[in-house]
């Protein structure tokens, strides 16, 4: 005869606000790893995502924001599509670049004000037009060097082919789909 247990799920380990959220999406992760199989990216993360959760769970809030994990994410959703518990990992990466972003320490500021840009100018141009995501990048950075770190990058790029000066073709064509996106993270 099988008695059945009443299963209570421990409390959060860290209590901060911002960060159970995100706690929260990942909490039934079972550490399987398929989050970092799946992840085409995860070879230049210097921390693996199942590793990245795990240590969220255990609210080791400032050694998971000093990572660029989450800012690596390329929105794919390999590994929300083949997490086996179906946990929500890509919004949970998204809601650890909006937490790093209001953090607004000096080592996430330029990360976010990059993943910004380029989220605008993917919006505005319906694809990333290189040119013009870098000129908005650098202004926003307020650095008048920093186009000097870029520079040496910037002319093989060009001399190769791979940076396209403009092209307006497919300008506002995603806008609607990022007001539909805004729209659901609103209602959520």
């Amino acid at each position: 005869m099988h008695t059945p247990i009443a299963f209570t799920p421990a409390p959060l380990v860290f209590q901060d606000e911002a960060l159970a959220e995100i706690q929260s999406m990942v909490r039934a992760c079972m550490q399987c790893g398929t989050c970092t199989a799946s992840c085409p990216n995860s070879f230049a993360m210097d921390l693996a995502p199942r590793q990245m959760w795990r240590m969220l769970l255990f609210g080791l809030k400032q050694e998971v924001l000093e990572s660029r994990t989450f800012w690596l994410c390329s929105s794919c959703y390999s590994c929300t599509l083949r997490c086996p518990r179906g946990l929500p990992l890509t919004a949970a990466m998204a809601a650890l670049k909006r937490l790093a972003a209001a953090e607004g320490d000096a080592v996430n500021r330029k990360k976010a004000l990059f993943y910004q840009e380029f989220m605008q100018n993917v919006e505005q141009n319906g694809r990333i037009q290189e040119m013009g995501f870098m000129c908005h990048y650098f202004l926003a950075m307020h650095d008048p060097l920093l186009p000097l770190e870029y520079g040496p990058l910037g002319l093989k790029l060009l001399a190769k082919g791979k940076l396209h000066l403009g092209d307006s073709t497919q300008r506002g064509r995603l806008g609607p789909l990022f007001a539909k996106v805004r729209s659901m993270e609103e209602a959520s």
